[in-house]
């Protein structure tokens, strides 16, 4: 009887010990998960960073040639409505597509933005 419960003892302890290990590994994997999402964090925001800055380098680059083409277009619109015999002069046609041209410009130009 002794034999059989020291047998009952051991495989108590035995259940135990393998109780430790399977706690342990969770702890592990639980760790690493942890651990693998700050780094892809880390790694996401790094990568945000690198994108913003490209993105207001490309921002710059093309303002300044929007600010130019927005000044040249309205220097040139303007200077036509200042003139009102070149207005009378022109055909509806002719004006309608000066505007329609002049809107797509601008649209192309959002569209960049």
């Amino acid at each position: 009887m002794a034999a059989h419960s020291q047998g009952i003892q051991t495989l108590l302890e035995a259940e135990k010990e393998a109780a430790k290990v399977v706690q342990q590994a969770r702890q592990y994997r639980t760790q690493k998960l942890k651990d693998a999402r700050s780094e892809a964090a880390k790694d996401l925001e790094t990568y945000k960073a690198q994108k913003d800055n490209e993105l207001k380098a490309f921002e710059q680059k093309v303002s300044w040639t929007t600010i130019g083409v927005f000044e040249k277009l309205n220097g040139q619109h303007l200077s036509t409505l200042a003139q009102p015999k070149l207005i009378r002069k022109l055909s509806t046609r002719k004006l309608t597509r000066s505007w329609l041209h002049w809107r797509y410009l601008i649209r192309r130009i959002r569209m960049v933005l």
